[in-house]
């Protein structure tokens, strides 16, 4: 993970979303609604629904609105049927972006999707343009007040992490996919606090960018999580530590 901070963007992607609170319930109840009809809903036995509840949940989604989610799901209430799809682009300096997103109309939300591009100084790739420069990882963000750092490695190590790095007031963790619920559950028996739990996709390579190209792409990023259709948003871009506070005070 050398080089790259991933709590970065994330932070000004979250402090965007926060004002969003109804348009977020929305896309937790499609991605739970998907979760259960592909697998079933049960979350012993189906790991991304248990992924998408823990998310619910982490955004204080009500518990009844996540249980009738479900019930769409598997068919015991009617709702949409959802087709998950990715698409990949570059914005502003080169930065790769993925973009997932669950939709019941494909014609309209790339349509949509690149026109948000196009208005940023990006433009939407075809399928494989960037996919190739992110892996699908388990991300923790510990919060650092008072944690010794050693305990903590030792705990996520022995749990199955893969790496730990500092950032700012957090502590990142890697982990394996398959090592997720494992990692994530001894953290939280060792009493550490969690700002962040979710399987991601990090990137493997990143492209350093000044402040104004870094203000184009957060804000498409912005534009991009803002969209009805689009669940999660991933980017390879690097900015320095001071150039991001001036960005995120501008939130």
């Amino acid at each position: 993970m050398a080089g790259h901070s991933h709590w970065a963007g994330i932070k000004f992607q979250k402090a965007a979303a926060d004002a969003r609170r109804g348009k977020l319930f929305s896309k937790l109840a499609r991605r739970l609604i998907t979760a259960a009809r592909v697998a079933g809903g049960d979350p012993e036995t189906n790991l991304d629904l248990r992924y998408a509840i823990a998310e619910a949940r982490a955004a204080n989604m009500p518990k009844d609105n996540i249980e009738r989610a479900v019930k769409k799901g598997t068919g015991e209430l009617d709702g949409t049927d959802f087709a998950e799809v990715t698409y990949e682009g570059y914005a502003a300096g080169g930065v790769a972006v993925l973009v997932q997103a669950l939709t019941d109309n494909r014609n309209r939300t790339v349509s949509e999707l690149r026109k948000l591009f196009e208005r940023r100084g990006g433009n939407l790739g075809a399928t494989g343009c960037v996919a190739w420069m992110f892996e699908r990882k388990g991300l923790f963000l510990v919060e650092r007040e008072e944690v010794d750092e050693d305990a903590l490695l030792s705990v996520a190590l022995e749990a199955g992490a893969e790496d730990l790095k500092l950032s700012g007031d957090v502590y990142e963790l890697i982990s394996d996919v398959r090592s997720f619920a494992g990692v994530q559950a001894a953290l939280e028996q060792a009493g550490y606090t969690l700002r962040l739990a979710e399987i991601s996709q990090l990137p493997m390579r990143t492209v350093n960018v000044d402040e104004n190209t870094a203000r184009s792409v957060l804000k498409l990023l912005a534009e991009l999580e803002d969209h009805d259709d689009v669940q999660h948003v991933y980017s390879n871009f690097e900015v320095a530590d001071e150039v991001m506070a001036v960005l995120e005070a501008e939130v």
